[in-house]
């Protein structure tokens, strides 16, 4: 069964104890903060609320804060839930640097097949993260009214004993549940998307967030394309040709077909250009 429409509520308000208070969403990783990353995995929910203290960000959300501020993750949950009206509601936190829709639509998926509360992710060594989770969201306002009757409130009460009440599936991903907690955690994920078979996915995604474009196009394609011109005509033919490609693209209304039809005329010039003889081989003579 495909997922429906859905809000997302991310919490972005705690201290940051072990990185000494610094503003964890906003720290950067790949020239995007965390924040903008994590907004980036829900760009698709209907509404998004952040809960924390109101900063820039890159696409429009709505704000919330928990009561007492800094008064713990379920306070801070109950406070963005109260602004969510779709029947499922992403909940993540503010330290995601490899989440992506991709793993967002597979939580909802999962929930949607399923006839659980929620569906959470699992980390590298098997533990349990909450915070990563899809769930049911009339599921979370019936156990968040409960544990705030019976403790009086929903300050400083561990997530735990919220989801030791629900039904819960779980999806292992060590990679989308990575957080960074520490500056150990901070040097890591940095130094990840670096490596030789992240970087240009990495740089991509961080372009097109930058741009305020949401466009997924045959990268590969295109580098074949940028490789022949350079080869078969000169090196600077090949960032002006890519540029001409998405001229061209826009021109003609954007979208991944545009992009690929003008790609595809652009190498089979390029394929032209470099089969055709300097010479024709006949003497003038």
């Amino acid at each position: 069964m495909s997922a429906g429409g859905y809000d997302a509520v991310v919490l972005a308000g705690g201290a940051a104890r072990r990185l000494n208070g610094a503003d964890k969403p906003g720290l950067s990783v790949g020239g995007l903060a965390l924040l903008d990353r994590v907004l980036n995995g829900c760009q698709d929910a209907a509404r998004t609320v952040v809960v924390g203290p109101r900063r820039p960000t890159l696409r429009p959300v709505r704000w919330a804060r928990e009561e007492p501020p800094r008064g713990g993750p379920l306070a801070a949950l109950g406070s963005g839930l109260a602004q969510v009206t779709a029947p499922v509601v992403v909940v993540l936190s503010a330290d995601l640097p490899f989440l992506t829709g991709r793993t967002v639509r597979a939580l909802r998926d999962t929930l949607a097949d399923g006839a659980g509360d929620g569906v959470l992710l699992t980390d590298s060594a098997g533990r349990e993260q909450p915070l990563v989770a899809a769930y049911r969201s009339e599921s979370l306002r019936r156990e968040l009214a409960l544990l705030a009757t019976e403790h009086g409130g929903l300050t400083g009460l561990p997530v735990r004993l919220l989801t030791a009440e629900l039904s819960l599936d779980r999806l292992h991903h060590p990679t989308a549940s990575f957080d960074c907690d520490t500056w150990e955690d901070l040097d890591a994920a940095r130094a990840r998307i670096r490596e030789h078979g992240h970087v240009l996915d990495e740089w991509i995604t961080a372009v097109k967030t930058e741009l305020g474009i949401d466009l997924d196009v045959d990268t590969a394609g295109l580098l074949d394309l940028a490789r022949d011109a350079a080869h078969g005509v000169a090196r600077p033919a090949a960032p002006l040709t890519t540029f001409l490609v998405g001229y061209a693209a826009a021109q003609r209304g954007g979208g991944p077909e545009a992009v690929a039809e003008a790609a595809r005329k652009a190498a089979e010039l390029a394929a032209r250009w470099a089969d055709e003889p300097e010479t024709s081989g006949r003497s003038t003579e």
